[in-house]
């Protein structure tokens, strides 16, 4: 054998991609046979339907409400007025976000139109990178907002963090990128549910600090990435610099269907995000948590680290994806 025949590695399968932006070329992503796992994550339904139901989701600003109001108490100076200024500036989205599943739509449907393509396509169009159609799955919704979501269908919506300015972190530029992105997604997401309602059916946003549930189990449903060791969705095109939106509608759309992209088995041979973590807040091995096999993140570790360093990120910033 010559040096280096030892180091090829047998293709399992290969997958297809839409290029990064709307007139980008596709790709063809090759997954080697040593990379293979599973589509989507490892569950137990049974265990995340027990969970949903006797100790449902909740949020950290509710549930680690005064971690939150201590962080503010230690931000430097000029990151809290920046995020003062966000949060101004994202009230308009927010409002918007909570009556959306109310509005009337403002065209008549054509059943004879595949609204599946026709919602990508006009996703696409606006910026968003990544489009993923699935089910609503209530089991992750927040306690707090049980019956809030109307619409049984998911279209999952990511956009790209800026990869320079991520590499900052962490910075003050750093969170520009990081809320910033959100902002523009918020913007955009607006637009997709006005363009849903003008094809004759219903729409509700789901947003950043205005979403009801946890959106990852969705979007790896979806398949659009697949959970990363640093608690984050990691896909082929953002890596882990995916901001994440959600629409829910009436529109009929054909779902998706969750990916092995070899990012679960790449995860556990890296592990550069777990040694890096400066507050060591990310664990090596899986464990089962609420039905679902996963790198869990330790919170009461990162959120210190966070508030102490623009809001570190430096699970992002080295995850080679």
């Amino acid at each position: 054998m010559q040096d280096g025949e030892n180091m090829i590695k047998t293709v399992a399968h290969v997958i297809h991609r839409r290029g990064r932006r709307v007139d980008d070329p596709g790709i063809d992503i090759p997954v080697a046979d040593d990379l293979v796992s599973q589509p989507g994550s490892r569950s137990k339904n049974v265990d995340v339907s027990f969970y949903s139901r006797v100790e449902p989701l909740t949020t950290p600003d509710l549930e680690k409400a005064a971690d939150m109001d201590w962080a503010w108490t230690i931000f430097p100076d000029d990151l809290a007025e920046y995020r003062r200024a966000h949060d101004e500036r994202s009230k308009p989205h927010l409002r918007a976000a909570e009556t959306s599943g109310d509005i009337e739509p403002t065209g008549i449907p054509d059943p004879g139109v595949d609204m599946t393509e026709v919602i990508r396509n006009k996703a696409r169009e606006l910026g968003f990178g990544e489009v993923g159609f699935t089910m609503y799955d209530n089991r992750y919704t927040y306690a707090h907002r049980k019956g809030w979501p109307k619409f049984q269908n998911a279209i999952c919506l990511a956009l790209e963090q800026d990869y320079q300015q991520t590499q900052t972190i962490p910075s003050l530029e750093g969170e520009y990128a990081h809320f910033g992105t959100y902002e523009i997604e918020a913007e955009i997401a607006i637009e997709l549910a006005e363009h849903i309602r003008s094809l004759g059916y219903r729409a509700q946003m789901h947003l950043d600090s205005a979403e009801a549930g946890a959106f990852i189990p969705m979007f790896v449903n979806a398949g659009l990435g697949q959970l990363g060791a640093n608690g984050q969705l990691l896909s082929p095109h953002f890596g882990s610099r995916s901001r994440l939106a959600m629409l829910t509608t009436d529109a009929p759309v054909i779902y998706d269907q969750p990916v092995d992209f070899g990012i679960s088995n790449f995860c556990q041979e890296c592990q550069v995000c777990v040694n890096r973590c400066p507050g060591r807040a990310l664990i090596r091995d899986k464990v089962w948590y609420r039905g679902v096999q996963k790198n869990k993140v330790i919170y009461e570790r990162c959120r210190p680290v966070m508030a102490n360093y623009d809001g570190c990120g430096i699970c992002m910033k080295v995850c080679p994806i």
